[in-house]
């Protein structure tokens, strides 16, 4: 009996129909990235706020007020009797609830000197110019409570981490396109439902049923794509992190053309819907049919396959050889229970968390250095479009274990070098800095397409969703570590990025090379692998 690649060779490696689906799939990264980063947008922080006395609303409507004047009268004065006051967390300690002035509303306070005005912590109670710009009007994230818009993406990549796990099970125990389809629909009904959240608490929860959807949807596409194609083609897998960077650059546009929060977050979430049309055109993986046992299922997939790439499939292709390894549902002692395996997932498992920790890290410092949000933001984008040509130029030429290594220790390399840099040479800073971010960003992306290539067909698709779990481990740390840090010291976090970066670069030298080499289908492939 012909093995599945005999058979894929002559169906056609990258056809017609594979470019078809691969197309469509790649779709999944612009949606993603949205879920991904939208953060930066939901959460902006507003332009003009402050804390309002009680019983401030009722004289600003008995005396006719605007929203400027009662500002200008609320406060002003706190501004002039204490300069260390913003009155965005402290107010007046006044009631306005007995008739007052309108002309001055603090006349009874005016034998108090300039530095003595009673003043009182804000907890309630804030005005915005624009109150739904973004959930920290929205929700009151500000002041002592500013600390809750860094669990909110770190809720999310706690989403990513259990649709990681649950998710990554179940495509290997129910099939690819289930778990897809179901996923895209969860991830579309949970951004709904997110939109119109009534309080914080019910946003946290339905974002982290995002994070979990959404962590399926990249996972599982990623997969069904890089194993319907031949071992020379899997580069796709590059390709399709181009369109993760694509979103990341059409995102700023939406958020500057959509003034709400609540609509970013329909525009970024709606759009998940249409992937359940995927359903009459994306077919299961003949390769997880025949580890299902699946045999003739996975054939008429191959024969339909052949007939859309202009081949025809031998008659004596009644079979294809399914895996002589016992399917069972996959844990994580399968992963570890012999010595190149184990390796292998230890050494993903830090690249994963090393990568997501620096590349989340580096794109939030954007909003602390400041600027321009919506241009950095596109521009930061822009710099990861030379990172996939580079390696689509490199990676069938040197193969995957170098780029690798060497991205992520130039990564290291170029952020020790941005945070000793003196401040008012700002271009060097920022083109060192954009190295940094080019580094980390060809690490993140090879790191996908090697985790796939070193695990069997039985264990891929649990082998890649448990490695990537600490790539979102990674990224529930980031917003902490980042802002803490920064605290400190505003380039201290760069320090930290550099050790891990390194030491990074240097494990994964110990990896096996999978340049032109079929994907595995046994463990005892993988323990071959050299």
């Amino acid at each position: 009996m012909p093995s599945f690649d005999e058979v894929l060779k002559e169906a056609g490696e990258f056809g017609r129909f594979q470019k078809r689906v691969f197309f469509l799939l790649c779709q999944t990264g612009i949606t993603f990235s949205f879920l991904f980063t939208n953060v930066v947008f939901l959460g902006r922080a507003p332009d003009n706020y402050w804390c309002r006395i009680p019983g401030a609303a009722e004289l600003s409507e008995r005396c006719g007020w605007t929203l400027e004047e009662e500002r200008n009268f609320t406060v002003l004065p706190l501004r002039l009797g204490n300069g260390s006051s913003s009155g965005e967390c402290e107010r007046l300690d006044v009631m306005w609830d007995t008739p007052v002035s309108c002309a001055s509303p603090l006349a009874r306070y005016s034998n108090h000197s300039a530095g003595n005005l009673p003043l009182a912590t804000c907890h309630d109670n804030w005005v915005y110019k624009q109150p739904h710009s973004s959930i920290v009007s929205e929700y009151n994230l500000v002041c002592g409570s500013a600390w809750m818009l860094d669990l909110s993406q770190a809720i999310l990549n706690l989403g990513f981490l259990a649709g990681a796990f649950t998710l990554g099970y179940a495509a290997d125990r129910y099939g690819r396109i289930l778990t897809y389809l179901l996923s895209c629909l969860g991830v579309g009904i949970c951004g709904i439902i997110v939109a119109f959240a009534p309080n914080f608490t019910v946003f946290l929860i339905f974002r982290f049923l995002q994070g979990v959807f959404g962590k399926g949807t990249w996972m599982t596409c990623y997969v069904i794509v890089t194993e319907i194609v031949g071992s020379d083609q899997r580069i796709v897998g590059i390709v399709i992190q181009i369109f993760f960077t694509l979103g990341i650059m059409i995102l700023p546009g939406i958020a500057y053309l959509v003034p709400t929060w609540q609509g970013i977050q329909l525009a970024t979430s709606l759009p998940n819907f249409l992937f359940l049309l995927y359903y009459w055109v994306v077919p299961e993986s003949p390769r997880w049919l025949l580890t299902r046992k699946k045999g003739e299922k996975a054939l008429k997939i191959m024969h339909n396959i052949a007939k859309h790439n202009g081949k025809y499939l031998s008659p004596h292709y009644s079979e294809i050889t399914i895996s002589n390894e016992e399917v069972s549902n996959p844990s994580f002692l399968d992963l570890v229970r012999t010595p190149r395996m184990r390796r292998n997932t230890l050494i993903l498992m830090y690249a994963w968390f090393t990568s997501a920790l620096i590349y989340q890290g580096l794109v939030m410092r954007l909003g602390i250095v400041g600027g321009n949000l919506y241009l950095d933001f596109f521009i930061s984008g822009a710099v990861e479009l030379p990172a996939a040509l580079l390696i689509l130029v490199t990676i069938d030429r040197i193969g995957r274990r170098l780029p690798f290594g060497i991205g992520n220790i130039a990564a290291g390399i170029a952020c020790l070098i941005t945070a000793f840099l003196p401040e008012d040479i700002p271009w060097l800073k920022t083109t060192v800095a954009t190295l940094g971010r080019l580094g980390i960003t060809i690490a993140f992306e090879i790191v996908y397409l090697v985790n796939i290539e070193l695990y069997p067909t039985t264990l891929r698709n649990f082998g890649v969703s448990l490695c990537s779990s600490l790539c979102d481990l990674g990224g529930i740390i980031a917003p902490f570590l980042l802002f803490r840090l920064a605290a400190i010291w505003l380039e201290l976090p760069l320090i930290i990025f550099s050790i891990l970066a390194v030491v990074c670069g240097l494990l994964v030298l110990l990896l096996p090379e999978t340049k032109g080499i079929s994907l595995p289908e046994t463990v005892e492939d993988v323990e071959q692998l050299s």
